[in-house]
């Protein structure tokens, strides 16, 4: 399709991969992709609209729910680009994520909305943690089609992820110098990954998702012990 390929070495932040792309890009507009993520024919006509400066409708109850969970992540990551007096620069997209074979739809994941769709020129990656978010030179809004997601085809897909995430979270506990004691053992043991598990499963409806639902939940919620194993155990 007379697309330019770019290699870069391995970076185990792969926001750094992804900010050399963002400066290699030339269109006005830059959707970014992992490669287990696939627009469907719904979100591609939704992004064509946005860029062509047509007006997107979203239904209210879902707005509702898209407005909960950017509160969410601004709780987490602060505020996200300019809440107004400019233009539209970024857009959270839904992403519906495929765990083990069929869409996942409770347990906390949906709409589990990423920012990559954005304006050339207008966003950045820190580049200093896997789990950053973009930062949006302008207003963000949202599309409401959802971008599926292959996360984990299977458990032990599932399983090298986590394996991988826990590696990096252990790291960032490194620099953070979390203390070794046991208290901060009983907290990343006992009591971070019980309230995840009770919050996903029962909160918010995991068990709904049948066997799934239960394998997302625990897993989600077994993140935290290993981290702090992987960096009580690891070379100081």
């Amino acid at each position: 399709m007379g697309a330019k390929v770019f290699k870069e070495p391995h970076h185990e932040i792969f926001h750094i991969t992804k900010e050399k792309a963002l400066e290699k890009a030339t269109g006005d507009w830059i959707l970014q992709l992992d490669a287990d993520e696939v627009i469907t024919p719904e979100l591609a006509g939704e992004i064509r609209s946005v860029i062509n400066n047509q007006k997107l409708e979203i239904p209210p109850d879902k707005m509702r729910l898209f407005a909960r969970h950017q509160e969410l992540v601004e709780k987490r990551d602060g505020a996200i680009g300019k809440k107004a007096g400019g233009d539209v620069a970024g857009y959270f997209i839904p992403r519906r994520n495929i765990f083990l074979g069929k869409p996942l739809i409770h347990a906390g994941v949906y709409p589990d909305g990423v920012i990559r769709l954005v304006k050339n020129g207008k966003a950045s990656f820190p580049q200093k943690s896997v789990h950053e978010q973009i930062e949006i030179d302008g207003e963000v809004s949202w599309l409401s089609r959802d971008l599926l997601h292959y996360d984990s085809p299977t458990l032990a897909k599932y399983l090298m992820r986590l394996n991988r995430y826990t590696d990096l979270h252990a790291g960032e506990l490194k620099k953070k110098k979390v203390p070794k004691n046991i208290f901060f053992f009983v907290h990343y043991l006992l009591f971070k990954p019980l309230y995840t598990f009770l919050n996903l499963y029962i909160r918010h409806l995991g068990f709904l998702d049948g066997a799934r639902g239960f394998l997302w939940s625990f897993f989600s919620a077994s993140h935290f012990p290993v981290s702090y194993f992987k960096y009580l155990t690891g070379r100081d």
